[in-house]
């Protein structure tokens, strides 16, 4: 059976078809972000803390790092600082330090910028995810080394140099030219996550029947992990988390093993909680019994992320800060 093990410090995560569901915080990114770009650029990483320990709290055991910021007012004075080469490695590696002083989780390194990721690579604590390489074959000379040398694990994107194909089929053959191309360097097919591209459904209507059934292939003629940008499914379209919450279960069931998301979001992680009992990937429903809990408070007038947050610092003190799987 297919597992990408990815590690922290102290924590193991494995993304697997028989693991529970791996949530992967989308938040430490500051693309459209404004307050957050600003803060960064000012060396402030207050929101950074908070985004990661709340994302912790709701659920997420893996953090994505995303440092493509853009620096306005420095670019004023200084014209290096519109070449995101020179912004995004020290940034990344800034961000990974305080992350990982913050919480234990597996991290993401998530960048278009190949500098970065190594920059990211050699901060990181443990076994990192990175994130991403495409069918391009330029990205492909570039990334697949950097996976070889560090051996980690990498999302794998799935288009190319002609962009992304509408075409179901298309974006299948080019997961699988990475897969074999990755396999030229070394790395084995666990170590691929493959992102088959979540089109709109307000855009696509086949878009989520695309998706299902581009998992299932990937699953089973391939035997690769997979993940996605789980909110494209209903970008544009009004009541998102009603679109996402029904998505993401249907999504698992044909075998997608990961996501990355909010998890601070409570309609989507209580369908994931349920998906995974459902997938029988929850021992006795243990975990659906805690987040019940969680809901109970919410209920009770505590935000999501309150409640969460209550119930995973309750949980600590039970378990008298012991390592372990994450």
């Amino acid at each position: 059976m297919t597992r990408t093990v990815i590690e922290s410090k102290t924590k193991t995560v494995v993304i697997g078809f028989d693991e529970p569901f791996c949530v992967i915080g989308e938040r430490i990114n500051p693309t459209g972000r404004k307050k957050l770009a600003a803060e960064l650029e000012a060396g402030n990483y207050d929101t950074v803390i908070k985004d990661a320990l709340e994302q912790v709290a709701c659920g997420a055991t893996v953090l994505d790092i995303n440092s493509g910021a853009v620096f306005t007012n420095k670019m004023a004075t200084d014209p290096r600082y519109a070449d995101n080469n020179f912004v995004e490695p020290p940034l990344m590696k800034a961000l990974i330090e305080i992350v990982q002083q913050t919480v234990d989780v597996p991290l993401c390194i998530d960048s278009s910028v190949p500098g970065a990721l190594e920059a990211g690579l050699m901060a990181c604590e443990g076994r990192p995810l990175l994130n991403s390489v495409t069918g391009e074959e330029e990205r492909l000379e570039l990334v697949l080394p950097l996976v070889k040398k560090y051996n980690v694990p990498v999302v794998a994107i799935s288009n190319d140099d002609t962009g992304i194909s509408p075409d179901p089929d298309v974006r299948f053959a080019v997961a699988k030219k990475i897969v074999e191309r990755a396999a030229d360097f070394g790395i084995p097919a666990h170590d691929i996550v493959v992102d088959p591209l979540v089109m709109p459904v307000g855009a696509m209507a086949s878009a989520g029947q695309q998706v299902f059934a581009l998992v299932r292939r990937l699953r089973d003629e391939l035997g690769v992990n997979t993940t996605c940008g789980a909110s494209n499914i209903s970008f544009g379209l009004p009541h998102r988390h009603g679109i996402n919450g029904a998505f993401l279960p249907m999504a698992i069931g044909a075998g997608m093993t990961s996501a990355i998301m909010n998890p601070v979001r409570q309609q989507e992680m209580e369908a994931i909680r349920a998906a995974n009992f459902l997938m029988n990937h929850d021992a006795n429903g243990g975990e659906w019994i805690r987040f019940a809990k969680v809901l109970e408070a919410v209920d009770g007038g505590l935000s999501f992320a309150d409640a969460s947050a209550a119930a995973s610092q309750a949980a600590g003190g039970r378990r008298g800060g012991r390592r372990g799987r994450g």
